[in-house]
């Protein structure tokens, strides 16, 4: 037996001709591109997480945009599907705090926001089904937040660059960037632009009314900005699916829901759930009325709507 081991040792390996080897390289060429396309998320069944999608405006792009500070973030409570946000609001500092910063202190998770609370609620019941949740003034992301971390896709449209911030923040949080779609604009019924009221000292309660914006803040400055509209008809297709539409902007309500005519007016069962703030005060800032705006959501077949503290929840019954 060692003899033969010695002579089979002393063989010479043998080299793969020149054009074997030519031959060998198309084969091994296909077989990695198989298995690393097999293996590749863009080529999951039914994903479409990853399928880039051409919007008439560009998305807010958070990696280019300058990051807030300070940062003070931390988890909601008594949610099911839990989430963290970044606090824009941080009182008067040193003296008066946020109730949320003492919350922080004292070592309690970030108050639910109602929002939060009926955004899960409702899509709870939704689970399962395709479609995007619509939310038309962000804020900080309260609602977007609550809809993503259930696995939920998300356009959310902001115009104040400060809530933006927080609300690309809350992305890199909660690791939702491949569902929740940020753009830099306030919802109208046209294309253009239009004069935004945004108070100083405050993240929210801006508005496009100055009166509006000033209704529970009657002391702040008011600063005066230009932004860019949409509406909604224009950046959402005909074929996309809508579970949910959320609009609170401080009185403008009426003119989202007419840049929506197209979306709103879908049969039942393509119809999105709505739910708006219904705040006579501000609705007659911007000039409109809670039943200019019920009638028109008649007009297009939402017959039943329930009032829920100053939101409005409608569907087609």
């Amino acid at each position: 037996m060692a003899n033969a081991w010695k002579r089979e040792s002393s063989k010479q390996p043998k080299h793969l001709s020149p054009a074997l080897l030519l031959l060998s390289l198309p084969l091994l060429l296909f077989l990695f591109l198989f298995f690393f396309n097999a293996r590749s998320p863009l080529n999951l069944p039914n994903s479409t997480l990853y399928v880039p999608q051409v919007y008439p405006i560009p998305p807010f792009d958070c990696l280019k945009s300058p990051q807030a500070h300070p940062v003070v973030a931390n988890i909601v409570e008594n949610l099911k599907y839990p989430f963290l946000y970044s606090l824009s609001d941080f009182g008067s500092l040193p003296d008066k705090p946020h109730k949320n910063i003492v919350r922080l202190l004292k070592g309690k998770p970030f108050r639910r926001p109602d929002i939060s609370a009926t955004i899960q609620q409702l899509l709870e019941g939704m689970k399962g089904r395709n479609g995007l949740v619509v939310d038309v003034g962000a804020n900080v992301g309260m609602a977007s937040f609550a809809a993503a971390v259930m696995g939920f896709k998300v356009l959310a449209f902001e115009p104040v660059i400060d809530n933006l911030l927080r609300i690309c923040d809350g992305i890199w949080f909660n690791r939702v960037a491949d569902l929740v779609t940020v753009f830099e604009a306030a919802v109208s019924d046209r294309i253009g632009n239009i004069t935004f009221y945004k108070l100083v000292g405050r993240l929210d309660n801006s508005a496009v009314s100055a009166t509006g914006a000033k209704l529970a803040f009657k002391s702040n400055e008011e600063i005066a900005l230009q932004v860019r509209t949409i509406p909604l008809d224009e950046l959402i297709t005909d074929s996309e699916p809508v579970l949910l539409l959320k609009i609170d902007v401080q009185g403008w309500e009426y003119h989202v829901l007419k840049g929506a005519v197209k979306l709103l007016s879908r049969k039942k069962a393509e119809a999105p759930y709505l739910i708006y703030e219904e705040d006579e005060r501000l609705l007659q800032a911007s000039n409109s009325s809670a039943k200019e705006i019920r009638d028109f959501l008649l007009s297009v077949g939402y017959s039943h709507c329930v009032q829920h503290g100053t939101d409005a929840h409608c569907t087609k019954a």
